[in-house]
């Protein structure tokens, strides 16, 4: 996907970030976060950041942020920094980040922006439990905010390992979220929160921030579940500003609404219309799949659907994003992706579904002339009626194997073993093996002479040659496939 040129709304300082977690296979979710993150940046001519938050050794994997990689080629993403092509705030992988972690963590403990909690989980646990009960908003209570010496003495003689806990300040956070309008979250709701664990090691909620801000992020857009993160994100830049980390601003926030599954529930990684590499798979176009992805939450006009990513970066204004939940309706996704096959042409398409006759073993990894060829001659005839590219393994095979290794699908039936003997001889002593030679011949014989319908005629012929009831159109499949493959295919259905 080559990028468009930015719009009149150019403003080069804009820099968004995307930073999924190399956890599991890649979600629909995720490349709709990095669809409108990419579509924000390149309309206004800013910059597109890819940073992978890989601090999670537990769930965290090689393969999967080799995944993710390889998703993000194929939908056509290309990014400004990060992985493989690196930029000025290297390295773009978190767990390569760790000094940098340190070190801010200890500045905002000396600075007294946040502190050691010795609360063990127990604790914690017993704490919250106790301010239900009472009809109280859980969350840390500020237990560890102002230990004396001799509490943390006494902490420590016990063994204690403290978490890094950071103060939130005693006020109201107000901000207006590029989505939905101004929001506000009350002190009550937005406790202390830990930003390293007992261990060293630095959580999501400092190392997402800080890099944000020695970035230089200025727009975060991301999912509306990561909404009630923001306040505590908004009084950390505060403190980080003022220890001197990045260049003091706080990005502007835009929350994207939910993608809802089947039973109206928020679609989960576990869905199966969730996959990212299943629609690859099923041979769905990036192209398609991105279109669909852009109007859950996002419409380029009220009475169209069908895009281009150039033209959705020209129209695409995050002020017209809908707060509301969007609903995955996989049939519209499929109808979106064919629409974009029929806007391929056939040299093109025929590029798109070769790997995946590859695939299938029809076709070898470096085709031959001849097979070539035959593709070439074939694609017209499936162009119109395909709507993924798996499908023209099933529509084409028939083209490319020998009669022991047709799949036969459907077979003749003995009424219709006649139809095909009169077929086989109305068509082994054609002088001209050509698709006008053949059409006239069969309907001379079939229909003319033996008075049947043309479904009837030509059905068992289609399934006799192809294996199938449905194929690509019988009179020009009949000459693709040659003469003595079609007289053979005929004899073969007979015995």
């Amino acid at each position: 996907m080559t990028d468009p040129a930015p719009t009149l709304d150019r403003d080069p300082s804009v820099r968004v970030r995307f930073c999924p977690s190399p956890t599991g296979s890649p979600h629909v979710g995720l490349a709709r976060t990095a669809l409108f993150n990419w579509a924000f940046a390149r309309h206004h001519g800013g910059t597109f950041v890819f940073r992978i938050e890989d601090t999670d050794a537990a769930r965290d994997s090689e393969e999967s942020y080799q995944t993710i990689l390889e998703v993000m080629r194929w939908l056509g993403f290309t990014w400004d920094e990060g992985p493989e092509i690196g930029g000025p705030h290297a390295p773009y992988r978190q767990s390569q980040r760790y000094d940098v972690y340190r070190d801010v963590a200890e500045r905002l403990h000396a600075a007294g922006r946040a502190y050691h909690c010795y609360c063990s989980t127990e604790e914690l646990e017993d704490r919250n439990a106790k301010a239900r009960a009472e009809g109280r908003a859980p969350g840390y209570d500020g237990h560890c905010r102002e230990l004396t010496d001799e509490q943390v003495a006494a902490y420590q003689a016990e063994g204690r390992q403290p978490v890094l806990r950071f103060r939130m300040p005693d006020r109201a956070i107000t901000f207006t979220d590029l989505v939905r309008g101004d929001i506000t979250f009350q002190p009550e709701n937005v406790p202390d929160y830990a930003l390293v664990r007992a261990n060293g090691h630095p959580l999501y909620t400092l190392v997402n921030p800080v890099d944000d801000a020695l970035m230089e992020i200025t727009h975060v857009l991301r999912g509306e579940d990561l909404l009630s993160s923001t306040p505590r994100q908004i009084a950390l830049y505060d403190a980080l500003a003022e220890i001197g980390v990045g260049n003091g601003t706080t990005p502007r926030f835009g929350h994207l609404p939910y993608v809802m599954g089947q039973g109206n529930k928020k679609l989960s990684k576990r869905d199966p219309e969730a996959s990212l590499l299943g629609y690859r798979e099923q041979g769905f176009l990036p192209e398609g799949l991105l279109n669909y992805l852009a109007l859950l939450g996002w419409a380029i006009a009220e009475d169209r659907d069908i895009f281009s990513m150039t033209e959705m970066v020209e129209a695409f204004e995050i002020a017209r994003v809908n707060p509301n939940p969007a609903r995955f309706d996989l049939k519209k996704c499929e109808a979106i992706n064919a629409s974009h096959m029929r806007l391929l042409s056939v040299e093109e398409i025929t590029e798109r579904v070769t790997p995946y006759l590859q695939s299938a073993g029809l076709v070898d990894a470096e085709p031959t002339a001849a097979q070539a060829a035959l593709l070439a001659a074939a694609m017209p005839l499936v162009h119109e009626r395909m709507n993924k590219l798996t499908e023209a393994a099933d529509m084409l095979g028939f083209l490319f194997v020998g009669e022991a290794d047709l799949v036969r699908v459907d077979e003749v039936d003995e009424a219709g073993r006649e139809v095909v003997r009169a077929a086989h001889d109305a068509l082994a002593g054609l002088p001209d093996w050509t698709t006008a030679a053949i059409e006239e011949a069969l309907r001379t014989t079939l229909i003319d002479g033996l008075g049947l319908k043309p479904r009837v005629a030509f059905g068992p012929v289609r399934v006799a040659v192809t294996g199938r009831r449905v194929s690509p159109p019988l009179f020009e499949s009949l000459e693709l496939l040659g003469r003595d493959r079609s007289l053979s295919r005929l004899q073969g259905a007979l015995a």
